[in-house]
């Protein structure tokens, strides 16, 4: 009875993975396009971005990282990058009133990284533990510790972006920290902060970049000769893809999927394949729908008698 409910299971799961490499992959969340390597959808894209991108039931592209989820404003494939925002972060409707914050950090294990052009303002810090200091008189003066210098002469805290006002009663200084560490222990002794970027605007020189709050998030397009066999038109125009369990290459296309390309002879076994496995599923649908009842019961039984275990799983130890 066991043996016949694992059957089903089993086969209603490769029949699931099947139908999910087969479908066409959604080319974009809401206004945001999305291209290779993200997918929205599972075995779409890059394995290497896998679960990175969620698109929620309203449509708004979301980044998943170890310390939270995100909107995404906006992504760049030109310029390989992404904008995000923190609603945690200090905005300028906070003014001198702050709220609890927590440091935004990446996954290093995956190929996002947080861009040269951010910085960030720190708020309210204590100049016990902060090193607090106009940067360019500090570094004159002690070279050796200018890197590790927080500087309240900044320009973006001069010049808060889209700010009317100046900060009067708080300390306000600039720093890139250089891990996410160095950021943990900054907001240990600051009450808050916000992330600024310098967004590119194409105008000519020194004006070309004006500050915005976000954070830009830089990724790499992992480039091969099949991904680009694969999108070719004269080939078929299929999109990039990897499958489920194996996160090997796989080439989607409307008519079925392929190891190269859309055009490829290969992808009628293929589609042969897949047709044999809904067959066989389809036969002991009946005799499974018996069999799953039984096999709930004796579960249950099973469950019952069985020792308890006790799992916890936070955002710490979770797999994306």
């Amino acid at each position: 009875m066991i043996s016949l409910v694992t059957q089903v299971i089993i086969l209603s799961s490769l029949v699931a993975l099947t139908r999910s490499q087969s479908s066409t992959c959604r080319n974009s969340c809401g206004d945001i396009p999305i291209q290779y390597p993200f997918g929205i959808d599972d075995g779409c894209g890059s394995p290497y971005y896998r679960h990175i991108l969620l698109c929620s039931d309203s449509g708004k592209l979301q980044l998943r990282t170890p310390s939270g989820t995100y909107p995404v404003r906006n992504l760049s494939y030109a310029d390989p990058h992404m904008v995000v925002t923190d609603p945690f972060m200090w905005t300028c409707q906070d003014g001198e009133s702050f709220r609890a914050t927590r440091p935004f950090s990446l996954d290093t294990s995956t190929h996002l990284k947080l861009s040269t052009q951010n910085e960030y303002i720190f708020l309210n810090c204590s100049e016990d533990n902060v090193i607090i200091q106009p940067k360019p008189m500090f570094c004159e003066h002690f070279p050796e510790h200018c890197d590790s210098s927080c500087d309240s002469a900044s320009y973006l805290c001069r010049h808060l972006p889209q700010c009317s006002f100046a900060l009067t009663h708080t300390s306000c200084c600039s720093y890139y920290p250089k891990a996410t560490e160095s950021l943990r222990l900054m907001l240990k002794y600051c009450s808050s902060y916000a992330s600024i970027y310098w967004r590119n605007v194409g105008a000519p020189q020194p004006y070309d970049q004006v500050p915005e709050y976000g954070i830009r998030v830089d990724f790499d397009i992992p480039v091969t000769m099949r991904c680009l066999q694969c999108q070719d038109p004269l080939k078929g125009g299929g999109t990039c893809g990897f499958d489920t369990h194996t996160q090997s290459f796989t080439c989607l296309c409307k008519q079925g999927n392929s190891t190269t390309h859309c055009k490829d002879y290969n992808i009628a076994q293929h589609n042969k394949r897949v047709q044999v496995i809904a067959g066989t599923v389809t036969g002991v649908s009946a005799a499974g729908a018996i069999g799953i009842g039984a096999g709930i019961w004796y579960l249950k039984k099973l469950r019952a008698t069985a020792p308890v275990t006790c799992g916890v799983q936070t955002n710490e130890n979770r797999l994306f």
